[in-house]
């Protein structure tokens, strides 16, 4: 029988049902992938803004901050480090900071570790599993921890393993932490210097017996524990300052 155009026109959807089905199928697929695509729109919207957030807060943290706190370490350890040295700077990041403290001595030579390696490093940078020092006993003169201790999971094994390392001296740069305001203080500037760089942050903070205690068991005196450290002007001194942060040269007992 031939088609004639009326038949064409009858047999354009011959399952009306099916067809029905197919149209209802096709709108809740492409309402679904519009959705996923407005909920990625808006999940890069807010990572975009948390980055361009933490980055903000880098840059204020380093004009308020971070230039005034490195001047000072960079004195107070450099101070007393003793001159013609070989330093070790354990979590050395970049080695900007130890490069500095070791400028603070003449004949000092330096070079540093972490357990992650920069594509840019002002000092030599070997890397290491943030557990055993790669330096043999008594095998370089100063080792150094510059607020590196408390990202660790247990700082006393990074102090045994400094102890064994050293044949002069450990110095230490950290934080105190005897109080749970003293705790809320720390963390908050803790996320201030380092989320902005993707820092692990443990907030492993010590109180003074915790840190006796670590020494001791390393086999350390303290030769030196200073906490007048002027790292923030006033007003921030009266926040951030308040004897959270010590500075400290030890020595083999034996």
């Amino acid at each position: 029988m031939a088609l004639t155009p009326a038949h064409l026109s009858q047999n354009r959807h011959p399952h009306p049902v099916v067809w029905s089905n197919f149209r209802l199928e096709y709108a809740v697929l492409t309402a679904h992938w519009i959705n996923r695509g407005q909920r990625a729109l808006v999940c890069q919207s807010q990572i975009g803004g948390s980055q361009l957030f933490k980055s903000l807060l880098g840059r204020v943290h380093e004009r308020l901050i971070f230039n005034r706190r490195v001047a000072v370490l960079v004195k107070r350890s450099g101070a007393l480090v003793p001159s013609g040295s070989s330093m070790l700077d354990v979590g050395t990041g970049d080695g900007q900071i130890a490069k500095m403290i070791a400028a603070e001595q003449q004949g000092t030579s330096v070079r540093g570790i972490d357990i992650m390696l920069r594509v840019k490093t002002h000092i030599p940078v070997e890397l290491f599993d943030g557990l055993v020092i790669p330096v043999g006993d008594k095998g370089v003169d100063v080792v150094t921890f510059v607020d590196v201790l408390h990202h660790t999971d247990d700082p006393g094994v990074l102090i045994a393993e400094a102890a064994r390392a050293c044949k002069d001296c450990v110095i230490i740069k950290d934080h105190l932490s005897e109080t749970a305001l003293d705790r809320f203080t720390l963390r908050l500037m803790d996320w201030v210097g380092n989320a902005p760089h993707g820092v692990v942050l443990p907030y492993n903070y010590g109180s003074r017996a915790d840190w006796d205690r670590w020494f001791a068991k390393a086999g350390l005196r303290i030769e030196t524990f200073q906490t007048d450290i002027p790292l923030y002007g006033f007003p921030l001194n009266l926040i951030f300052g308040r004897k959270l942060h010590f500075v400290a040269r030890l020595r083999p007992v034996a």
